[in-house]
């Protein structure tokens, strides 16, 4: 078996890789072949799809005004959406987010941690010790007696019932298995972070829903208006204009801020005023918001006589408050503005105007003045100070103007610009506002109007209450209609806006622009115009359809323009809104009617006198008449049937204005949802009606449309659509598409004969989705989807349900009889916003929605009937009718389609896909075929066609995947989507067996592909999104046997002949093909089993390039499994079984990819996962130990390792194609999750088939999973939490960086846009101009991402670390039993068979392993009943074989003694408790455990920072309440033993209580460990424990070379012990051998043999009592050295390591061990630094041992002196109070008497390395001058009048010379000074030391290589500088100008002569030096240097020159003893020992 399953590997990739997939089972037929169970248990819904899964809804199409925005004939639609009932279970739809994840984990348990309790407890107990002292009075080993006492008064914790009972195994067992099932969490991947987005391809939204188009909105209010003197009403507007764009961008709103009595002067004009006329705020929407958008307010009054200078000039110079002075002139101007309302009050005269930047008050920066403390703050100022400020940035980027969230504002404007009546258009306002923005404005020198308008500006609220549109309908919410109205303005948008229209929209603004009648006689001056809107010629047709102003009626059958006075060609800029009715015909025109006003009442002149008339004809040719007119004006009325015609036909006898001459412009303008104003669009829609209409013959434009030419004309007309404007075809977007549609399935019958159009539709079709697709490439989604036409699909399209046009609709209205009358009902037909009008004006819908509303209760059979016959009831058929189906048309066309329509086709597939499925569940459910078989739903002529689509698709997929990547990416997603869609729909085997041959398309190419990569990712991305299907798990059959299908369906025919294979023994066969991706398993389980292929495929480890695709084929996985866990409808534990039955192959396939995962086990980077690692000790309290372990088994050859014959592939092999971190965590959750779900007797059956090395296999992977998911802690959570934090912030600016264009693919944009929750504008974009908001600017981003979002998220960041840590928490736990369960599962079947021994060790590292891990207190007690069954049932495992897990068992249950959670230690020490039990009961003694745990706890205690000894001590006194409990046992010596044992285990706890008092002072720790260790001195195990603690606390500090003398020192005293058992050869003597590493090592030799014999049980037992022991010991070493830059000192370790490699003819690790040598040494020449050395003396009581001790401290390499005062400093003050501590700032000698007893002093001194001549020759290197250090040296300067520095003759020096205890480095970092000598230099001696120490600088300076001039001539200077104090010269001057009278000195002033000489020459060498390095600018410095020289040579020359002539006698030899150094022959000394 075992090999048949070692096989099946190689099997399942061959299968995978072979060009063949398997053949799918005949699903339907299985199916019916298969009924399900009667009963309906959970299981019943895996069978077959539920009934209802296809629904039809009718939703009402939201409406946003309370009135139906559709003309009064029409009806307001709902839209007809398919849907699947189920979807919302995949994926597609919902995806799994992290914040629905959130709420479903808002109930978990909060599972109990002691990383996180021992925090809390941490903090109390750092507080207490801070005040202990500091004193080691008391050896280490505390009184015997004392400690016993406190043990036997603390209390134990609670004692576990049953544990002393002897109960058998299996009931055991039982229990066990019950206890930890309870609690458990149903779905582990809730616990898991949800998958990645960015790989979701399947991910797919619901479009929006289609709605009119909204750019930024603004409110702006308007408060108050007040002028100087009040003597008229004034009227204002507001409108937008951009000034770059030279466009108003937004219709006028009118607004009267008049007083009441203003207001009555006008009453008699307007007695009715409508509430919408009042509004006083008004929302502008700005879609392009730019830097250049003006408010501008122009102000109007009522006509009167007088220029508009004259009648401004009283508001320039009159104020109120002067009323006095002026108050009989103001009486008169009221008097006569009163006569003029009533004359003129229906005129109007133009006034003032005044404009706003907007940007100004937008931008924080440019705006106007505001105060920080309210945001409604008032902003005052004139004109002119707002305009410095906003100058200074007029060249703001468009980012700036945000017009969504900026401060509201206040604004009081203060001057206006009176209006100049030569200077009204348009464009001389642009030129105006300009000119506004320049700093030297021609405005500012304009005499201002001074008033206050005072206007509010604000960010419009989401939905304002009081609100009309600008049709004046009310806006939803409108709660009371007599409240004050707000109006929105019609945006007019400064570039396209691509938005299709919604609703129904018909306005229509008229410009009247200028007139010229200066060429007329008479009095024609003072020129108003009147607009008309005409139905008919006769005046009473003028309708009432133009909107009032302010304070008016709401409609108006006229209006006029104001009157510029005595003008006789003035410019208007008048705009005039009307609401035109939806059919229009050929008599509706407007009218313009001149009249000439008299100001001045005369007698006999009437107030108007018409002077002109002129019109516009509205229709022609069925199309609106809009743009710029020039017309020419008629003197006299015009006659007749005028109205038909333009006026520029000359018509006879009629008079022109000017012969005939366009004297009048004006512009019309309409914003129509009704009238296309593009000649394609209106040619296309008119043809299409006339055939509707079937009114022959038409004329259109010159062409007579006849029933001959119909056909040709239409055709052409379609083909032509592509010439339109794509801004027009994007607004009648919905009515296009359902035209071209209703063309395909109902082609009209002319002459008899049925009109094929679905060739030329699709063509139209395909070109104008393609065009569309290209031009808005800003709004897709991440499939390359346009949102229009995908929202067009989902909301709009329904197929066309019967004729297209019966009787009742085509009767509407008609005006005239005239053929034109066909526009009336077209424009119904367009004008609704339901566009499906235009498709279906079919029945009424009551009775659509009752027919479908009753569809539930009514049987299908008799649907259909209801249907049919109210329609024909409805609709007697009036002509022969064809009639086609759209999805067969569709799929008929696209694989007949050649060239460009199939390559547009190609490129937007997923739009026709998406219309077919549409089109197909519309088809099923109004043809009631949904409860058919599946097989006769579609006709085979459809499904063949399907097919030929679909393998042409993949074959194109296959063939292009690498020149258009684009687009094969969209058409496999899009292929796919579809698949998915049909198995909800079509026969499912037909589906798959679609699926199987995109499968085999594939297939043939990856063999010949360049790079299969790209197309293995594709066909990943195909199976995922297929995978998606809301049923997955029902198609793949989960509850099939595997076996082939009793009838052998064609399509698994090939494998009925294995048949009998299969039943022969179907149990073992069975089970084994269940788990691996047979071809049983992949026919009935085919998508997992594609899915399954595609995984272990891209896991290969030699798969090409496959790198990339790990994540993907993870992910894909992983969101299957997701959406399994979040399902409602899989709660069911058996249901998910038989899930999991899907993904069994899963578990063989992650235990292949073991080698490739990463490893969680260690935290240093790329190490490779090794069978053997598994023996990990890593504590996680303790660094070192675990990978000295690690090293120790890596590199040798124990004994355990035999247990792992199966060794994993090396590094070499593993680099190809290792799976990161985050793929190896999802995979190990989702392997985790079958075992979780899993049957467990499947899983035993399958386990027991394993052979040994695959269990091995799995009992790793267990392993990993358990590091995996360890619990990190809330720590490290915030850690992460706020380093992701930080990632997200640059994230996001790289991603605006790709965005915004520098990086620029599109692809990119638009995958990673929904990765960062970006919103895409729905402005989409155009080629031409990049977006919505100018050059570059695609993106807006959602609010919460922006800025301000992160201060609040702040806050929540600690709720959400808790939370985080809960889950965290219980993901752990979950994973941790998960593997615990498959532990216990290996057990019990490995029991059964021989080869227990081979597994059981694996099963017990792995326990222990999980015991060493972060556990929840839950997870412990089961892991520890587990392991107490365990050791129960095997004990000889852990007593007689490896001692290995015996130390190991014993080391974990000690520290869980010490855990500060009470039931951990109940268990622990239950457990400790058997542990020995077990051990008596073998052997009648338990030394084996009682060493184990001596040595634990040594070891535990030394290295734990999160040791509580308080906690140990109750676990110890429970272990002994056991003992007195027990009483099986209680009259063996065992009790006694136990107590024995406890005892001395407290001992050695009392010692580190005090350990645990200097925690923070690290020097103290490890002088205590030091001595502890020493105590060990005779019990070599403990000791060696002892220096591991130590080499790891030096290792947790950085300070690896004492670390590495702790390792030298530990492999030192096994070279004694392993001397002392065997004499071998190659092994090192004994200590000796390791002098030449450090001198110090000599103190590990061996203690004589008399106390103790290495031969006793339990003695030198530790694993590293042997030879692998030593060579990891040494290898370790070796690398700490490597770390310490001790390069050197590695070669000496190596040296005692080589013999033993050559001995065992290791050339593996001889080859390494050289390797390693030759970095060494080329290292070697790298520049180093290694440590510096300080004196530290105590002085005072505080300290009590350290009183008056002095040490050399060790600080890292550059520490200053201030830097270790500091730290001491900072140190001792924490612990004896700040007012304590008193740091000695000079190092002179103390005197502690002068010291205040109850302070503490501390002297630092700086001390350098201090060698003898005779050692310098020795030490040459600069490691030589650093290692093996025991003399320093440090310097006092001083005079004898105490000063310490003085003249030159009186500076005195005192060296003091230090030797230490030990070489420095040692296993501690500070070492006792031992001897201490002092030598003092007379003044003339400190001259020479200097002059010595200058003459070398210049020497070094001169022969520097690579020279550095500057520094040459720095020390040059100080050489030679005349200025230098203290310099040279002065040194000769003060000892050489004569003689000493001293003999002594004699020799000493020789001395310093010679130094002189030395000297000169030296700065002679330098200047020659210098002139070679200096460049032509520096020869002038060089001469001067030149000349100091020479003036110091010849200033020294005398002195240099004079000889004692005495020392040049023969002298007699000396007679003093050689002193130390030269220079001090006769000094004084005084040495001190």
């Amino acid at each position: 078996l075992s090999e048949k399953k070692e096989h099946f590997f190689a099997l399942t990739f061959s299968v995978s890789l072979g060009s063949e997939v398997t053949d799918p089972v005949d699903y339907e037929e299985y199916v019916s072949s298969h009924p399900p169970g009667a009963e309906p248990g959970p299981l019943r819904q895996l069978l077959e799809f539920p009934s209802d899964d296809l629904e039809l809804l009718l939703q009402e199409r939201e409406c946003t005004t309370i009135e139906p925005p559709v003309p009064e004939e029409e009806k307001w639609k709902p839209a007809a959406l398919c849907s699947l009932r189920y979807q919302r279970y995949s994926t597609t739809q919902t995806p799994h987010n992290s914040e629905r994840q959130r709420e479903k984990q808002k109930g978990l348990v909060k599972q109990t941690f002691e990383l996180d309790e021992a925090g809390i407890d941490r903090q109390d107990e750092q507080d207490d010790s801070k005040r202990h002292s500091v004193s080691l009075d008391d050896t280490p080993r505390g009184s015997w007696a004392s400690s016993i006492f406190d043990l036997k008064n603390s209390t134990p914790d609670a004692l576990l019932p049953s544990v002393l009972e002897r109960t058998a195994a299996e009931d055991m067992d039982r229990r066990n298995a019950e206890n930890r099932q309870q609690c458990r969490h149903a779905d582990l991947l809730g616990l898991y972070p949800v998958p990645d987005e960015d790989e979701a391809v399947e991910r797919c939204a619901i479009p929006e829903v289609p709605k009119e188009h909204s750019g930024q909105r603004i409110m702006v209010k308007c408060l108050a208006l007040k002028f100087e003197i009040e003597i008229e009403p004034i009227f204002g507007s507001l409108a937008l204009y951009d000034v770059r764009e030279k466009k108003k961008i937004s219709e006028d709103f009118h607004f009267d801020l008049n007083s009441d009595q203003m207001k009555s002067l006008l009453r008699p004009h307007s007695p009715h005023v409508a509430i919408s006329t009042l509004a006083r705020s008004t929302i502008f929407s700005i879609t392009y918001p730019s830097p250049d958008i003006f408010l501008v307010i122009k102000l109007e009054k009522v006509l009167q006589q007088g220029d508009i200078g004259e009648c401004c000039e009283p508001y320039m110079v009159m104020k109120e408050s002067d009323s006095t002075k002026h108050k009989e002139k103001l009486e008169k101007l009221r008097a006569q503005a009163e006569q003029m309302c009533t004359r003129l009050g229906r005129y109007r005269m133009p006034f003032a105007w005044t404009a706003i930047h907007l940007l100004n008050i937008v931008s924080s920066v440019g705006g106007l003045d505001r105060s920080d403390s309210d945001s409604d703050t008032e902003r005052k100022g004139t004109w002119n100070e707002r305009k410095k400020k906003g100058f200074e940035r007029m060249s703001v980027g468009e980012d700036m103007c945000n017009f969504t969230n900026f401060r509201p504002a206040t604004l009081t404007v203060t001057n206006f610009f009176k209006q100049e009546g030569d200077r009204l258009s348009d464009e001389d306002l642009y030129k105006f506002l300009a000119d506004m923005r320049r700093p030297s404005s021609v405005l500012r020198r304009l005499r201002p109007v001074t008033a206050q308008l005072k206007i509010d500006i604000s960010p419009a609220p989401e939905a304002p209450h009081y609100c009309l549109s600008p049709e004046l309908l009310h806006v939803k919410p409108y709660p009371d209609p007599r409240v004050r109205p707000t109006k929105e303005v019609l945006e007019f948008p400064a570039r396209y806006v691509y938005t299709p229209h919604t609703t129904y929209r018909n306005l229509l603004y008229v410009y009247p622009q200028s007139v010229n009648f200066s060429s007329r006689q008479g009095s024609v001056r003072n020129i108003a115009v009147k607009v008309q809107f005409m139905a008919g010629e006769d005046p009473s047709q003028a309708m009432p359809v133009i909107f009032g102003k302010s304070s008016c009626a709401e409609f108006y059958e006229e209006a006029y323009t104001p009157v510029i006075y005595h003008n006789k060609s003035p410019e208007f800029y008048e705009e005039v809104k009307m609401k035109i009715p939806a059919n229009l015909t050929d008599n509706h025109h407007l009218l313009f009617t001149f009249y000439h006003i008299s100001c001045q009442p005369k007698q006999n002149t009437p107030l108007e006198t018409p002077v002109g008339y002129t019109w516009i004809p509205l229709m022609q040719h069925g199309r609106l008449r809009t743009g710029s007119f020039s017309l020419p004006v008629s003197v006299e009325k015009p006659p007749p049937s005028y109205s038909v015609l333009t006026p520029d036909v000359q018509l006879p006898g009629m008079k022109w204005v000017d012969n005939h001459k366009g004297v009048f412009n004006v512009e019309v303008k309409a914003a129509s949802s009704v009238h296309t104003q593009d000649p394609h669009l209106d040619k296309f829609f008119t043809l299409a009606y006339v055939l509707e209409e079937y009114s022959f013959p038409f004329r259109l434009k010159d062409v007579i449309i006849t029933e001959a030419n119909v056909e040709a004309e239409l055709k052409a007309s379609m083909a032509a659509l592509k010439g339109a404007l794509l801004d027009t075809c994007v607004r009648f977007l919905h009515q296009l598409m359902s035209k071209l549609i209703l063309l395909i399935v109902h082609p009209p019958v002319i002459a008899g004969q049925i009109v094929n159009l679905g060739r030329a539709a699709f063509e139209a079709m395909a070109l104008l989705v393609n065009q569309i697709h290209k031009n808005l490439e800003g709004n897709q989604d991440h499939h390359g989807r346009n949102n229009l036409l995908s929202s067009y699909i989902h909301y709009c399209f329904h197929l066309p349900t019967t004729e297209p046009l019966p009787p009742p609709y085509a009767t509407l209205s008609r005006a005239t009889a005239r053929p034109s009358s066909l526009l009336l009902s077209r424009s119904k037909s367009l004008s609704n916003s339901n566009p499906d009008l235009a498709s279906t004006p079919a029945t009424p819908d009551e009775e659509v929605q009752r027919i479908i509303g009753s569809k539930a209760s009514e049987r299908a059979s008799n649907r259909m009937s209801a249907f049919i016959e109210t329609a024909s009831i409805l609709c007697p058929p009036s002509r022969q009718i064809a009639k086609k189906l759209l999805h067969e048309e569709l799929a008929l066309q696209w694989v007949v389609s050649t060239s460009t329509v199939r390559e547009a086709s190609l490129q937007q597939a997923w739009f026709f896909f998406q219309l077919m499925v549409k089109s197909m569940s519309h088809h099923l459910f109004l043809s009631s075929r949904l409860d058919l078989p599946r097989r006769q739903r579609f006709p085979d002529r459809f499904v063949d066609d399907i097919a030929a689509l679909v393998c042409a698709i993949s074959a194109d997929i296959a063939s292009r995947y690498h020149k258009d990547v684009e687009l094969v990416e969209r058409l496999n997603s899009s292929l796919a989507f579809f698949l998915n869609d049909l198995l909800s729909l079509m026969d499912r085997g037909f589906v798959f067996n679609l699926i199987r041959s995109y499968y085999k398309q594939i297939n043939n190419k990856l063999h010949t592909a360049q790079n299969p990569s790209s197309l293995t990712a594709l066909r990943m991305d195909f199976i995922r999104i297929v995978c998606s299907h809301e049923h997955y798990v029902t198609l793949n059959l989960p509850c099939a046997t595997l076996s082939p299908p009793a009838s052998p369906s064609p399509s698994t025919s090939s494998t009925t002949s294995q048949s009998s294979a299969f039943s022969c023994h179907v149990q073992d066969q069975g089970v084994v093909s269940m788990f691996e991706l047979s071809v049983p398993f992949r026919q009935q389980h085919f998508l997992s089993g594609l899915l399954l292929a595609e995984l272990s495929l891209i896991l290969e480890p030699d798969g090409e390039g496959m790198f990339f695709l790990h994540k993907k084929a993870i992910s894909a996985l992983h969101s299957l499994l997701c959406s399994h866990d979040a399902d409602p409808r899989y709660t069911d534990p058996q249901v998910r079984s038989h899930i999991a039955q899907l993904y069994l192959p899963l578990i063989p396939i992650v235990m292949e990819t073991l080698p490739q995962l990463h490893d969680f086990t260690d935290t240093s980077p790329q190490r490779v996962r090794h069978a053997s690692a598994l023996v990990d000790d890593s504590d996680p309290d303790n660094g070192t130990i675990s990978q000295s372990v690690a090293m120790a088994i890596a590199g040798s050859p124990l004994p355990h390792s035999k247990a792992h014959p199966f060794t994993l592939p090396s590094v070499a092999g593993r680099q190809c194609s290792a799976l990161s971190a985050e793929c190896s965590r999802t995979l190990l959750v989702c392997f985790l999750w079958v075992w979780k779900n899993a049957d467990a007797g499947l899983l035993e059956r399958w386990v027991s088939d394993l052979s040994v090395p695959q269990i091995n296999r799995l009992l790793d992977l267990l392993h990993l999973c358990l590091s995996c998911f360890e619990y990190k802690g809330k720590k490290a959570l915030q850690r992460i939490n706020s380093l992701t934090f930080k990632k997200s912030q640059d994230m996001k600016a790289r991603l605006e960086e790709a965005i915004l264009g520098t990086i620029g693919a599109r692809q990119e944009m638009v995958r990673r846009c929904r990765a960062l929750n970006l919103s895409f504008t729905s402005v989409p974009v155009r080629s031409s101009e990049r977006s919505p908001y100018g050059g570059q600017e695609n993106v807006r981003w959602r609010k919460n991402v922006t800025h301000w979002r992160q201060n609040a998220d702040r806050v929540d960041k600690c709720a959400e670390v808790e939370q985080e840590a809960v889950v965290d928490g219980n993901l752990a736990t979950e994973a941790a039993l998960i593997a615990l369960d498959t532990l216990e599962i290996i057990v019990k079947t490995v029991v059964m068979s021989e080869l227990k021994e081979s597994v059981l060790g694996g099963v017990l590292r792995v326990l222990l392993h999980s015991m060493a891990g972060n556990q929840s207190a839950l997870f412990l007690q089961h892991c520890f009943s587990t392991q107490r069954a365990l050791v129960y049932k095997f004990p000889e495992m852990l007593f007689e074989e490896d001692t290995e897990l015996c130390a190991d068992l014993c080391l974990r249950l000690l520290r869980h003694c010490s855990s500060s959670v009470s039931s951990v230690r109940s268990h622990a020490s239950a457990s400790l408790y058997l542990l020995m039990r077990q051990n008596f009961e073998i052997g009648n003694n338990f030394a084996r455990v009682k060493m184990q745990v001596t040595m634990s706890l040594s070891s535990l205690v030394g290295t734990s920072t999160k040791f509580n000894e308080e906690h140990l001590r109750r676990s110890l006194k429970t272990i002994l309440t056991y003992a007195e409990d027990d009483l099986e046992l209680r009259d063996s010596p065992f009790p006694e033993q136990v107590q024995d044992l406890v005892f001395n285990l407290h001992m050695i706890l009392t010692d580190t209580v005090k350990m645990k008092e200097h925690q923070q002072d690290p020097e103290m720790l490890i002088d205590l460990m030091y001595r502890i260790a020493k105590g060990y001195q005779n019990s070599p195990d403990l000791r060696l424990t002892w220096l591991q603690n130590m080499a790891g606390k030096h290792s947790e500090r950085g300070n690896h070379a004492e670390a590495a003398h702790c390792l030298v020192h530990s492999a030192a005293l096994v070279a004694e012990y392993l001397n002392m058992l065997e004499d071998c050869r190659y092994l090192p003597i004994g200590c000796v051998s390791f002098q030449s590493i450090s001198s110090n090592v000599l103190e590990e030799s061996a203690v004589s043999d008399d106390i103790l014999s290495p031969e006793e049980e339990g003695i030198c037992s530790g694993k590293y009592f042997s030879e692998s022991g030593l060579v990891g010991l040494l290898e370790q070493a070796a690398a700490s050295f490597n770390m310490a830059a001790m390069y050197e000192a590695i070669n000496e370790v190596y040296k005692i390591l080589c013999p033993i490699h050559e001995a065992n003819r290791d050339f593996k690790k001889l080859a390494s061990v050289h390797g390693k040598l030759q970095d060494a040494f080329n290292k070697v020449y790298n520049q180093r630094m290694f440590g510096t050395y300080f004196r530290v003396g105590f002085y005072g009581c505080r300290f009590g041992d350290l009183d008056e001790q002095e040490f050399v401290y060790k600080e890292p390499s550059i520490t200053k002196l201030a830097e270790i005062s500091h730290r001491l400093e900072e140190f001792y003050s924490e612990r004896f109070g700040d007012e304590v501590v008193v740091i000695i700032k000079d190092s002179n000698p103390v005197d502690k008497n002068k010291l205040d007893p109850n302070k503490a002093y501390l002297q630092i001194t700086y001390v350098e390395p201090f060698f003898d001549t005779y050692e310098l020759k020795e030490r040459i290197t600069y490691f030589d001058k650093n290692y093996n250090l025991r003399t320093f040296m440090y310097c006092t300067p001083f005079t004898l009048d105490g000063r310490a520095h003085g003249d030159l003759h009186e500076q005195y020096k005192r060296k003091t010379i230090l030797t230490t205890s030990h070489a420095f480095p040692y296993i501690k970092t500070r070492i006792n000074v031992i001897h201490k000598e002092e030598i003092i230099l007379m003044p003339m001696e400190v001259a020479i030391e200097d002059m010595q120490k200058k003459t070398q600088e210049l020497a070094f300076a001169t022969h520097q290589d690579p020279a550095d001039s500057k520094m040459l001539q720095m020390v040059l200077q100080g050489c030679v500088g005349t200025t230098v104090n203290q310099g040279p010269l002065e040194v000769a001057q003060v000892f050489l100008s004569e003689i000493p009278e001293d003999p002594k000195l004699f020799r000493h002033h020789n001395k310093l002569r010679l130094c002189f000489k030395d000297l000169t020459k030296r700065c002679e060498d330098a200047l020659r030096k210098n002139k070679s390095l200096i460049g032509p600018d520096q020869k002038e410095y060089h001469r001067e240097l030149e000349r100091n020289y020479t003036k110091l040579r010849e200033a020294l020359f005398p002195l240099i020159n004079r000889k004692i002539p005495q020392l040049y006698r023969q002298l007699p030899l000396p007679t003093t003893p050689t002193q130390r150094n030269s220079l001090s022959r006769s000094s004084f000394r005084r040495v001190e020992c």
